[in-house]
């Protein structure tokens, strides 16, 4: 009988305050050996499980694992994304001695790299990242890839000739998908204009809102935002403009949640490339040292979604720059260095 344990946890000037709550166990999965003993996997979060997008899609790849696999899953959430703050959580879940740890997302690069080498019997994933190391492995969707797409398809559907691009935390898969999301634009329309922010808070939705409002006051009818809990405060700047201006979202899909505001969605998601690390791991075909890509060929993990109102040649023109990118006949560029729009 496989239990699955939830830590939430918070970083305060002393340390690391946690508090605990399992799960009654559960039915063992149908697929799993009643003799073998479970793997245990520790999960670390630099956010909430509950965001409704990146932290989100890696807990549900690990809830997924759980179910399908029969894991027994330890989740540390919360945790500041800070380098001195996730080299805390991971040592905190390092002392349990699980079998494996994974951290969710490329801001913990440096601190796994730390902390594997401090604990080499554990074997450490970093998703959204390219670290490596005797016992530590990088799991990526490549997110530029769909980023790209939204870009392309922001730069047929705008009508001003200026398009917008928001995030938060200046990180790898972040300005990657920046990056793409420019030459995206640039691809379909040269003269379209891209307003890019970093704002340095994934989750602040007061924050989001002013960027939002400011690059819609710029002129940008187009927003794509690659935010966590923050991105509600797009939408609430979208819904006070009038109506008029649409957003592209990023690692799930948005368009079923309100086709209104979401005209499309730079699906990546992160959950596939930590469900992997650990399917790989439990299956014994994990290689530590190596980086795992996964993009627009495995369309479940990373595509763009389109609102239904899009009309059919932008759709036919995305689907032709999809299997172009997959055939390599696009390359999609990951540099960026253009002007960067203020934080009001």
């Amino acid at each position: 009988m496989q239990r699955r344990i939830v830590l939430k946890a918070s970083l305060v000037i002393a340390g690391l305050g946690l508090t605990a709550c399992s799960t009654a166990p559960t039915d063992e999965p149908a697929n799993a050996s009643p003799s073998a003993k479970p793997a245990k996997v520790g999960l670390l979060l630099a956010g909430s499980s509950s965001d409704k997008g990146f932290m989100q899609s890696g807990f549900d790849g690990l809830k997924r694992a759980e179910a399908e696999l029969g894991v027994e899953l330890t989740v540390l959430e919360g945790i500041k994304p800070e380098q001195a703050d996730l080299e805390t959580g991971l040592r905190k879940l390092a002392e349990a001695a699980p079998d494996l740890i994974v951290a969710h997302g490329g801001q913990n690069a440096k601190a796994a790299t730390t902390v594997a080498a401090e604990f080499p019997k554990i074997t450490f994933v970093v998703t959204q990242s390219d670290v490596v190391g005797s016992n530590l492995s990088s799991y990526e969707v490549l997110q530029e890839e769909s980023a790209w797409l939204a870009g392309a398809a922001a730069g047929l559907l705008t009508k001003t000739n200026t398009v917008g691009h928001m995030s938060g935390i200046r990180v790898a898969p972040g300005l990657k998908g920046r990056a793409a999301y420019v030459a995206g634009v640039a691809h379909t329309n040269p003269q379209a204009k891209v307003l890019t922010n970093f704002s340095g808070n994934q989750d602040d939705v007061e924050l989001s809102r002013k960027v939002a409002a400011a690059e819609i006051s710029a002129g940008a009818d187009y927003i794509f935002s690659m935010l966590n809990a923050g991105r509600p405060g797009v939408a609430q700047a979208i819904e006070a403009s009038g109506g008029k201006v649409r957003e592209f979202g990023n690692v799930r899909d948005f368009t079923k949640d309100d086709p209104r505001i979401f005209v499309g969605s730079a699906v990546a998601d992160s959950g596939a490339a930590a469900f992997a690390a650990v399917k790989d791991f439990v299956e014994g075909s994990f290689q530590a040292d190596t980086t795992h890509r996964i993009g627009l060929e495995e369309p479940q993990a990373v595509r763009l979604t389109l609102a239904d109102y899009v009309p059919a040649d932008v759709r036919d023109k995305i689907k032709q720059f999809t299997s172009d990118i997959v055939a390599k006949k696009i390359t999609v560029s990951v540099e960026y260095s253009g002007p960067e729009f203020p934080t009001p």
